[in-house]
Parts: structure tokens; sequence; C-alpha cells
């Protein structure tokens, strides 16, 4: 892995509006929640984090699937920002940050991020450079597999802390994963 050339390690999980009937096309889910954490390429400590309820405009009604998986609830959304409102916090956030890359685990967030953008019409708020943890997860063990994150911490011994499905504890086992791989040699 040749990522150790940055100052910080953004690492983002977002939840989105979701549905188990195929009523939310996967074209018009929204982001609900960005989680994120700032990993300190130096000491490997979460330096700071941000999380922020986004308040969806296509489809503002959650769905009982949605809330059971995620744990967001109606009235966390109903008084939140807007996606425009929620990027301009992030990006404001971000700036206190030189030298930072954007970081998920796989390709949906990234994904999410450049259609949410597009069709708010907003410029997307990362560099094109991104690192999908996921990805690296499987080169770091030398397999194919492309683990869960759930599955990646239980394959490390490593505990799932806070609420599986939720984008600031999803964004902090992520680090917690990625902190594993950037500082412990493989056996």
């Amino acid at each position: 892995m040749n990522n150790q050339n940055h100052s910080y390690y953004l690492i983002i999980d977002l939840e989105a509006t979701c549905c188990d009937r195929g009523t939310v096309p996967r074209q018009e889910m929204e982001i609900i929640e960005i989680g994120a954490v700032m990993l300190n390429g130096n000491t490997w400590e979460i330096d700071s984090e941000f999380q922020q309820f986004i308040q969806p405009v296509r489809n503002p009604q959650l769905t009982p699937f949605c809330t059971n998986l995620t744990s967001i609830q109606q009235q966390d959304i109903e008084t939140a920002p807007k996606f425009i409102e929620a990027i301009a916090n992030l990006k404001e956030w971000t700036s206190s940050f030189p030298n930072n890359i954007f970081c998920s685990w796989g390709n949906y967030d990234k994904s999410q991020f450049i259609q949410d953008c597009k069709y708010h019409h907003l410029p997307y708020p990362f560099s094109a450079e991104h690192i999908n943890i996921k990805e690296e997860f499987s080169k770091y063990l030398g397999v194919s597999k492309r683990f869960g994150m759930a599955q990646a911490l239980e394959y490390l011994g490593m505990e799932l802390k806070g609420t599986h499905h939720r984008g600031i504890d999803d964004a902090r086992n992520i680090a917690a994963i990625y902190r594993y791989m950037l500082t412990q040699k493989r056996s």
C-alpha cells in the first residue's frame, strides 16, 4: 500500500434513503447521514469527527426498512440541513486538514456523493483521488474475497463499536481497520 504520503485520511461512511421493495430506485437514493473521521497520517489517531444528518428532498419520508437498518429516525432528518448546506459544512470542516484524501469502504460512498452532487448541481467536493479501503483490505490479506466492514473487523479480532449502519460509527470502525492495516505488519 502506497498511501503513506497523505497527512490525513478523510474516512467517510454515508447512509442513504433505502427500501427493501425496490420502491426507491438506486438512482433516487439520497444521502441522509455523513459520518466522517479525520485519521492523522502521523499519529494514526482520529484528530476530529464530523457527523451531519441531511434532509432528503426526493423521498422525504424514510421507509420502515431504512429506519430499521440505519436507526436514523424521521425526526433526525426533518430539521436537518439539505444537501447543499451539509456539503458546505463538510467542506468547511475538511478545510482545516490539509493534504487529506477521501477514503471509504468500497466505492458506494464516492458514487453516492457524485450522484447527489449532480442532482443538486454542485461540484464534487473531493479530489479525483480516492482510497477504496475494502479493496485495500483484500490486497492487505492477499485474497480476492471482498469483506464487508463487520466481517473485516471480525477477521481482525476487533469489536464493532457503536451501531452498524450509522455513518459516524461505521467511519470510526473503518478508521480502526485502516489504522491496523497501516501500522501492523502482516504475518
